[in-house]
């Protein structure tokens, strides 16, 4: 999925949703802490660099993270771009380099994501709709990998694998936590 035209803006207001942040819970700040005890030394590439202060990349060698980099592309957008909309077909999956994003569900609105979070990836895995509209508050740099090389990057990178199951399993966790507190009447336990 191509990033939207750069003149569209969010018309959506902001839900909110948790009483203590506003949001549904999608990033985890344990993630950055981990990524940052695991850093490397910084390349002479500067794709390389980008990836590098990724945490879902951490511990990645140079060699590893050159191969992500020759599958995937890096593009920019400006604050109020629709990045990904609710219900439209799903082409890509991307990672925040720079910026920040709104994720907005049919629940509600989420977490904002930051440097290092990631998303898209469940319409790749699935072959679903998008199931949440991502919003730019900010100006972004966002690395990209097409369809395309999504299979191929996981293929060669099977620890990438592995640390989006962890991700994606902690995910649904806290929203059925979300969910479960919403049930009984209390409040988001996040």
């Amino acid at each position: 999925m191509e990033l939207a035209d750069e003149e569209q803006e969010s018309q959506e207001a902001r839900m909110e949703f948790d009483q203590q942040t506003g949001r549904l819970p999608f990033h985890d700040p344990d993630e950055a802490e981990q990524a940052r005890a695991g850093a490397t030394v910084p390349s002479r590439d500067a794709r390389i660099r980008h990836l590098q202060r990724v945490p879902l990349f951490s511990g990645f060698n140079e060699d590893e993270l050159r191969r992500v980099a020759e599958l995937a592309r890096i593009g920019e957008a400006p604050a109020g771009t629709v990045v990904t909309q609710i219900g439209e077909p799903g082409d890509s999956f991307f990672i925040l380099i720079d910026g920040a994003v709104a994720v907005r569900t049919p629940v509600g609105a989420g977490s904002e994501l930051h440097p290092g979070d990631f998303f898209g990836e469940m319409s790749l895995l699935d072959g679903e709709p998008r199931s949440a509209t991502i919003v730019a508050t900010t100006d972004l740099r966002l690395l990209i990998v097409d369809r395309s090389h999504f299979w191929r990057l996981l293929d060669e990178t099977p620890d990438l694998v592995r640390r989006i199951l962890t991700i994606l399993s902690r995910r649904v966790r806290r929203l059925e936590q979300t969910v479960h507190a919403i049930l009984r009447g209390g409040t988001n336990p996040t």
